[in-house]
């Protein structure tokens, strides 16, 4: 599903955090008469987790077919009421590949299901990189104090039915035993390919021009990659990108220095919260090219940065759930919608730019290259440890 195959005729809606996205998600699921499938790395069942759950139920309860997949990692475990409630009221339920004792020992099992998708009716779509999950609380780190910084965007239009196309897939494959995933593998490739196109379920005379983009292991290896790539080579104004976890390939960082010094001015907006060790050390050995080219970085302050998001030259926007690090291009399930539309691209610009001027710090390149070795020294060991991951899974970045 490239950016060839994107087309006109779509609605969409830019959603700004939980606080318009689960009001909007819970909307279309109690509207819903036949099918709701809803797909997420985390599901929290506290707080707007709790609501999104109890509008599966409902509609589980109303005859709706109800599919909801989780990541193992993501979602560890669903508490035992709420799978007492949706096996009660008939919510078809999926946690996808549990580490188990030793899945960490297994590179195999670092495959994830990252995505966060939602369908109801085969009408109106949700893709982000919004997990279910209060926008001011955090599993690890409690109750914050200012929301998470994220997007996602709602979709009516001839796109929906390549959503639904995907999921529907998906979790036939995850419902299969061993012997027939082998069996139906070649039959799934034949599918996908004659149905990349979707069914339009719109005029598409009028709208938007839009695409879904997908990463996986099958079909999909670089999907996400080379639409950033692609738009990155393009430019000839402006790169804005918003991303949470940033540690691109070597690809993508040479087009974004290409791009800086053939006078493109290249943002970068990242997190500027420790989260954790290896996404706060690994990225930076690479910042410093970056600086050294005119990139500015911008690191996120008010709170925590969970972003997935670019606009290229006030036209292409991307929304979705893939990071540009290892994880999300070489090991995740993830999806984007990458947009052709000036009207969506600006409003997602204005709140970036937004979030840039009033809640982020630049980091000034002479001073970066100033740090103390300590830092420096902790990066690379964050870095070489990440290349030694890849190594074991037999991933080259």
């Amino acid at each position: 599903m490239g950016e060839s195959l994107a087309r006109m005729g779509h609605q969409l809606k830019l959603l700004r955090g939980g606080t318009a996205f689960f009001p909007a998600m819970i909307e279309a699921i109690d509207s819903g008469v036949h099918e709701v499938r809803l797909e997420t790395y985390i599901f929290h069942f506290d707080g707007a987790g709790a609501s999104i759950a109890a509008a599966l139920e409902r509609a589980a309860q109303r005859g709706l077919a109800v599919y909801l997949a989780m990541d193992g990692i993501g979602t560890p475990e669903v508490p035992l009421e709420w799978q007492q409630r949706f096996d009660a009221a008939g919510v078809l339920w999926h946690l996808f590949s549990p580490l188990g004792r030793w899945g960490l020992l297994k590179p195999p099992r670092w495959r994830r299901l990252h995505r966060k998708l939602c369908i109801v009716d085969a009408r109106i779509a949700f893709c982000g990189g919004i997990n279910i999950l209060d926008d001011w609380y955090d599993p690890y780190f409690g109750s914050l104090d200012s929301p998470r910084f994220d997007f996602a965007v709602q979709v009516e239009g001839p796109l929906v039915a390549d959503i639904q196309h995907v999921m529907s897939q998906f979790w036939r494959r995850l419902k299969r035993n061993r012997t027939e995933r082998r069996a139906s593998w070649l039959a799934d490739i034949i599918v996908g390919r004659k149905s990349s196109g979707g069914t339009p379920n719109g005029p598409e005379s009028v709208g938007a021009q839009a695409v879904l983009v997908l990463r996986d292991n099958l079909l999909n290896r670089t999907r996400i990659e080379r639409a950033y790539r692609r738009a990155i080579g393009d430019a000839r104004q402006e790169i804005v990108i918003a991303n949470a976890y940033f540690l691109p390939a070597a690809k993508i960082s040479r087009s974004l220095v290409h791009a800086a010094r053939r006078g493109v001015r290249v943002r970068l907006l990242l997190q500027g919260r420790y989260e954790n060790f290896m996404q706060f050390h690994a990225s930076r050995p690479m910042l410093g090219a970056l600086l050294a080219a005119g990139v500015e970085v911008h690191e996120y302050t008010a709170g925590f940065l969970h972003a997935k998001v670019a606009v290229v030259d006030r036209h292409w926007a991307t929304v979705g759930s893939s990071n540009l690090d290892p994880l999300s291009l070489l090991l995740a399930r993830e999806a984007n919608v990458v947009v052709h539309d000036s009207a969506f691209a600006q409003e997602l610009r204005e709140c970036m730019e937004q979030a840039i001027d009033e809640s982020s710090v630049r980091l000034d390149a002479k001073a970066y290259a100033q740090r103390p070795w300590r830092w420096r020294i902790l990066d690379w060991i964050a870095f070489g440890l990440m290349q030694a991951l890849l190594f074991l899974t037999g991933r080259r970045y």
